[in-house]
């Protein structure tokens, strides 16, 4: 998940703003397109389940080779923090993917003939709720710092089949990322949060994600082998 510094950050801001972009708009159109087919809660959240994990199997795989396919706020920070991505690049990240996200909401909202951005009245509030967020995002982040290092050849489908399950087994259906929160603050669909909720899950995302990064550290930190001298035992 890190950037490819070859190319232009021209390109790489590109890259994570079509790629937010596209992650939002399927979130938020595959919760519209099931909610006008079915009535069944249960229903369109599984259909909105498949699209959103589909889509990120996708996007990670076509732009991680350009930006490291980030789509996420946090994500860009704990690199950031780990010294893996400059604080400015990060910066740019994170002005990219809010942008991106919201661009992705109104792109939604224009397929399906509704206004391009409207204010969401769903609320996601409440101690359980900014729980399952700290868990999303340190399940999300751990799992990319982890998976980068033990299988990174299959980081795409790792992420993807993690958002799957954390939209069941959480009780926010784990959005995980600041800039999609703020971008599905923006409209009043099925994936919808209010304005007012954002602070609690943005907050709780970041904390997750810092928690995440410090347990990945510690788990993956080199030791000496337990077979291997110590100092005083080399000392003559």
């Amino acid at each position: 998940m890190s950037a490819n510094v070859s190319f232009p950050l021209s390109r790489q801001l590109a890259a994570e703003a079509l790629g937010t972009s596209l992650l939002v708009a399927a979130v938020i159109g595959s919760g519209i397109m099931a909610d006008r087919l079915t009535d069944d809660t249960a229903v369109t959240l599984a259909g909105n389940t498949l699209a959103t994990g589909a889509i990120l199997f996708v996007l990670i795989t076509i732009f991680g080779p350009v930006s490291g396919a980030h789509f996420n706020p946090v994500v860009s920070l704990i690199l950031a923090i780990r010294g893996e991505l400059r604080w400015a690049r990060a910066a740019g990240y994170g002005a990219a993917q809010i942008v991106g996200g919201l661009a992705g909401t109104a792109l939604a909202h224009a397929m399906f003939e509704l206004p391009l951005l409207q204010i969401s009245t769903t609320v996601r509030t409440g101690p359980g709720q900014w729980l399952a967020e700290a868990v999303a995002a340190f399940g999300l982040v751990f799992v990319i710092l982890i998976g980068a290092r033990a299988r990174p050849q299959v980081i795409a489908g790792l992420v993807s089949l993690y958002i799957v399950s954390a939209y069941w087994f959480t009780a926010s259906t784990s959005f995980a990322n600041p800039a999609v929160a703020v971008a599905r603050a923006f409209t009043d669909t099925f994936a919808g949060i209010r304005p007012h909720d954002l602070s609690g899950f943005i907050l709780a995302e970041i904390l997750g994600a810092l928690l995440a990064s410090v347990f990945a550290t510690w788990l993956l930190a080199d030791i000496r082998p337990s077979n291997s001298p110590t100092q005083a035992e080399q000392t003559p």
